[in-house]
């Protein structure tokens, strides 16, 4: 493929035929262009959001990338509903990079990220939908001679009272030619006969996963691309200081070796030969600025620093003063260790350019700073770059690199070995786990008393690294130098307690680190859910009971809580026949998500984690399968994290440099999980992250009735610090 061609699929469905597509520039405001492929009907320009073709298909092209999350589906889902559509007509890819058009309207970027594929699109879809029904329907009444009004849409199918009916193909043409409307009206919800509607449609992407028809950036072979796999510096700041590529050379295969920006890149004929080429590579680094300091010296330090003043992040009352005449203070530390994404499929990217233009083809997750990045290492014009967003095998995360780390690597081996040569970047599951971009280390320091069965006070004090210092999103997130994912979900409770504080220390390491699966989120809701615990324990009270009694507040928390403890048939916590279970409930990304985990103990001490029981308010849930598969995947990979999970740095080195020390949760170990989805008429909101947060206070919380000390460290098993 080159340059030139990165239309053509597109091109295959509406070759020979007419076309309708609708676009829509931001807010909402819709246009249509002209174009005439050679022999073609009337088409209209790509950069748009539905395409109708002759063939009566209709294309959705999506603006957010899909890496098993499922905005393919449930956007989709939204336009099809507006459009009357039958479901097997539908389409989807990924849109290209192009910001005026597909932008995340939470953003101002086209990215995606905080949960927020379907909350910032739900009525932008819509109104593509509705859009292109309206055009058709117009087209053909034009045809029939009879009143708009008078037609009806039924699964795809326009239909009149006279008995005339047709296809969105048939219109598709006459349609492209029409005024695009300025106003069109959207469904009610009593209305809908997709959206909510469990069972309505089948996932898009998942027949061609199953077969292995699906393509991903780890499936690219084209004619003469070389695979680049880089050597970097072992320590996080190092910097190469000379490399003797000779018995590199003398490995079969191996094309070129090349020194840049991150380390030395191995060019090869293919993986293989690229990774024995580098394995032979002796290189010399530059040490004298990298991080040497290990996790046991990074947590002492973080220890120290919590035992002092740190940002007031929020503050009502006066905690100190309570805790200082309390009966009862309870203390407890919660320590979160750095983190890997590890999706399967790591980190890789194609590009291909002539030194006029190029084609980047890749899981690209904030496509506006990727794209821009690539063009600047290449000194090309934006315009003169093309960047295909590819379907991802997960990213948790790892992908949302407004650091553009994966994208400057791709132009930089792109363009040291020179134009007309088509590269594959691979990072192998050792560089993944190896190369930094964590999840940060945490540590939290809290103190609570309890007085006359209540809790009457509360301090948090968190240290810990920014997730957005230093990014191109620092000012959308950063106030007054803090960062306010550090202590989302901290610094403001859902529970009503009279006196409180929370403070923030933030500290310089010189380790990478990136947002992962619900951000803040991550550390917060275990200190949080497990400390309001053991507090309403050391006042015996329910967790449930004790929980709700102090919501008033937060009536969509209190929901979720009271609908999963009528899910789980909740009558106390305490063990019976060796299983205990735990509670938690945490509002991030806009929805409502509480769990109750039931637990016990193996033969060899470890967890066991039996059944887990759900209730999430997301709003108006377009699409039940949809959210049911991400909370029972959040679950699974909350558990496996709060279990096993841990990257440890000894002298500045990851530790940890596969799945063999990098433990995930397996298959025997996924607990029974049922989840029940509120209904409600708000606004849709995130589910790909919600659903991570409670499970490891729950399991926590659940050992702590089965007589164990709640876990203060993660993993709960097998930590190394």
């Amino acid at each position: 493929m080159t340059a030139h061609d990165i239309a053509l699929s597109r091109r295959a469905l509406l070759a020979g035929a007419g076309a309708l597509v609708i676009g829509l520039h931001l807010p909402e405001v819709a246009r249509a262009q002209s174009a005439r492929p050679a022999g073609g009907a009337a088409v209209l320009a790509p950069n748009a959001f539905v395409r109708v073709a002759a063939d009566d298909t209709v294309t959705v092209l999506i603006k957010h990338i899909e890496f098993g999350q499922g905005p393919f589906t449930g956007l989709t889902t939204l336009v099809a509903e507006e459009m009357d559509a039958d479901w097997g007509q539908m389409r989807a890819e990924h849109a290209p990079a192009d910001v005026k058009l597909y932008a995340n309207l939470l953003f101002g970027v086209q990215g995606t990220g905080g949960s927020s594929a379907i909350a910032n699109s739900f009525e932008q879809m819509r109104k593509a939908g509705a859009t292109a029904r309206a055009m058709l329907v117009q087209a053909a009444a034009e045809a029939w001679k009879v009143p708009a009004g008078e037609i009806t849409v039924e699964a795809g199918v326009l239909k009149h009272p006279t008995g005339k009916q047709g296809r969105f193909g048939e219109f598709a043409g006459a349609a492209s030619k029409l005024p695009v409307p300025e106003t069109v009206s959207l469904k009610q919800p009593a209305n809908f006969r997709l959206i909510g509607r469990e069972g309505a449609v089948k996932r898009l992407d998942s027949a061609d996963k199953a077969r292995g028809k699906a393509q991903f950036t780890i499936d690219i072979h084209t004619p003469g691309m070389l695979t680049v796999v880089v050597a970097r510096p072992p320590r996080f700041g190092g910097k190469m200081a000379s490399f003797d590529a000779a018995e590199t050379l003398k490995v079969k295969g191996v094309v070129d070796v090349k020194p840049i920006g991150s380390g030395v890149a191995v060019y090869a004929t293919g993986m293989w030969p690229a990774i024995k080429g580098r394995e032979a590579l002796k290189v010399s680094w530059d040490e004298s600025a990298a991080e040497k300091r290990g996790s046991r010296e990074l947590i002492a330090e973080y220890r120290a620093l919590a035992r002092t003043p740190g940002t007031v992040v929020g503050k009502h009352g006066d905690a100190e003063a309570v805790l200082a005449k309390a009966d009862t203070v309870v203390e407890a530390e919660f320590v979160f260790p750095y983190l890997a994404h590890a999706p399967m499929e790591p980190l890789d990217g194609y590009l291909e350019w002539d030194g006029t233009q190029a084609l980047a083809r890749f899981g690209s997750q904030f496509q506006t700073t990727e794209h821009a990045t690539i063009a600047a290492v290449l000194g090309l014009p934006q315009d003169k770059v093309r960047l295909e967003t590819m379907l991802a095998g997960g990213s948790f995360g790892r992908r949302a690199q407004v650091s553009q780390h994966l994208a400057a690597e791709l132009a930089m081996v792109a363009k040291a070995i020179g134009p007309n040569r088509p590269v594959k970047l691979v990072w192998t599951r050792e560089d993944d786990l190896t190369g930094g971009y964590y999840r940060p280390l945490f540590l939290h320091k809290l103190r609570g008393a309890v007085k006359d069965g209540k809790i009457a006070a509360w301090t948090d004090s968190i240290v810990g690294q920014s997730f957005f210092l230093g990014t191109p999103f620092e000012a959308m997130v950063v106030k007054n130098g803090i960062d306010s994912t550090m202590v989302e979900g901290a610094n403001e409770l859902p529970y009503d307690i009279a006196d409180f504080a929370c403070e923030v220390h933030t500290a310089k390491v010189g380790v990478p680190t990136l947002w992962w699966r619900s951000v803040g989120h991550t550390h917060t809701a275990y200190a949080v859910e497990c400390f309001v615990d053991e507090l309403l324990q050391a006042a015996g009270l329910d967790p449930v009971a004790g929980r709700l009694a102090m919501m008033g507040k937060e009536p969509r928390a209190m929901g979720v809580l009271k609908a999963v403890a009528e899910l789980a048939k909740w009558n106390g916590p305490n063990s019976v026949e060796g299983r205990a279970r735990g509670v938690a409930v945490v509002e991030s990304f806009g929805s409502f998500v509480a769990q109750i985990a039931e637990v016990s103990l193996g033969s060899d001490g470890e967890p066991k984690v039996h059944k887990v029981w759900c209730a999430v308010d997301c709003g108006v849930a377009v699409n039940p399968d949809v959210i049911r598969a991400q909370m029972e995947g959040g679950i699974g990979f909350g558990i496996g994290h709060a279990l096993y999970g841990e990257i440890t740095l000894d002298a500045g080195k990851p530790v940890q440099t596969n799945f063999d020390s990098y433990r995930s949760l397996r298959i025997h170990e996924m607990p029974a999980v049922e989840v029940t989805i509120i209904a409600s008429t708000e606004k849709p909101t995130g589910v790909g992250e919600p659903g991570v947060p409670p499970i490891g206070p729950a399991v926590a919380n659940a050992l702590a009735r089965l007589g164990q000390v709640r876990p203060r460290q993660l993993p709960m098993v097998g930590g190394t610090v």
